[in-house]
């Protein structure tokens, strides 16, 4: 019998989840074995999985689980464990040249374990099975927006938390464009016609700002992109993958420019594929922007759990896409988990 092991995320201002209690008891009624770590964290509440008829696990119990388990978590796993024996699914970042990414790599072939990242879990044609996409770009979106707001006042952008809802983020983004004066920001959107761009899309007009969107037939030339530099805020909404072209240089900062915020939501500096020069780091919840130039001031936004500032829109629209998926968990020989360890086994 598989043996799914929900476990709880051990990342500050991480409360999202891959599995629902309605999606668990499918698994349940299909012969899956599910486990759900006790989290006070969590958007879903424990008791929900429980009242499922689900067996709950004290939160970080995953490290002495079944050797047969599958570990199911969203964001990095903690260093004190060292060597992974287990089977995880979670989201890597290791497969793009990252120095932690290999260092993750390094840990599943010393344990003897296996990585299925949640990234990689492609159908036949190439596509995500799930993504975040469309809320990391319409939270992205949101925070850029802010950013820009604060500048207008002089300010920087403070720290910010979760929202319990969609609606109460944006009527946090219409009290802070209100208080910045009457102009509204020009944005362009790259990866316009994907899940992160028409997320940022939707936000933006919501807002009553419509981007300008362009996807790959606007950057086939390759560059440069001096029309980034004519906006306002620049979104990026593609992956850094080998090809991609740089859309922001180093040479940004000194530039002449309208440009005063990037909200890189991609967000993959340290990868060596990243099309975004001008920084080399992840922005934080407390500390949402890093600012790369002065006088005309250039802010990047670049948080790397963008949707867990809607932890439950995020969850419930993630688990419903990737259940399929886990409903095929035991089987799949030739389908969306064999192709994942096909590229973990190439990587290693």
């Amino acid at each position: 019998m598989t043996h799914l092991w929900i476990r709880a995320e051990e990342r500050a201002n991480e409360r999202r989840v891959g599995l629902t209690p309605s999606g668990a008891k499918q698994l349940l009624a299909a012969g899956v074995q599910v486990t759900v770590e006790d989290s006070p964290d969590r958007i879903i509440p424990t008791e929900a999985y429980r009242d499922a008829g689900i067996d709950i696990a004290p939160s970080g119990s995953w490290r002495s689980a079944p050797s047969d388990a599958i570990i199911f978590g969203l964001k990095e796993l903690p260093e004190d464990t060292g060597p992974l024996s287990h089977r995880h699914i979670l989201f890597g970042h290791a497969f793009k040249g990252q120095p932690s990414g290999r260092h993750l790599l390094d840990r599943f072939k010393e344990g003897g374990g296996t990585l299925l990242d949640l990234e990689y879990l492609t159908d036949a044609s190439g596509r995500r099975v799930a993504a975040f996409g469309f809320w990391a770009g319409y939270v992205g979106a949101g925070l850029s927006v802010a950013a820009w707001a604060a500048q207008q006042t002089g300010h920087a952008m403070p720290g910010i938390s979760d929202w319990p809802k969609k609606d109460a983020m944006i009527d946090h983004l219409a009290q802070a464009l209100e208080t910045s004066g009457p102009n509204r920001p020009s944005a362009l959107i790259i990866g316009a016609l994907g899940r992160t761009g028409s997320g940022a899309k939707a936000l933006l007009e919501t807002l009553g700002i419509t981007p300008t969107g362009w996807d790959m037939a606007e950057t086939a030339h390759g560059g440069p992109f001096p029309e980034i530099l004519r906006h306002d805020i620049f979104l990026n909404c593609i992956l850094a993958t080998p090809g991609v072209p740089v859309f922001v240089p180093e040479s940004a900062k000194t530039a002449p420019r309208a440009l005063t915020v990037i909200g890189d939501i991609a967000c993959d500096p340290d990868s060596d594929f990243s099309p975004i020069k001008v920084y080399d780091r992840t922005t934080t919840w407390d500390a949402p922007v890093l600012r790369v130039a002065e006088n005309l001031p250039l802010d990047v936004m670049a948080i790397d759990n963008l949707p867990s500032l809607l932890p439950l829109e995020s969850s419930e629209d993630y688990a419903d896409q990737l259940l399929p998926s886990l409903l095929d968990l035991t089987d799949d020989t030739s389908g969306v988990w064999a192709r994942a360890e096909a590229t973990f086994r190439k990587a290693l």
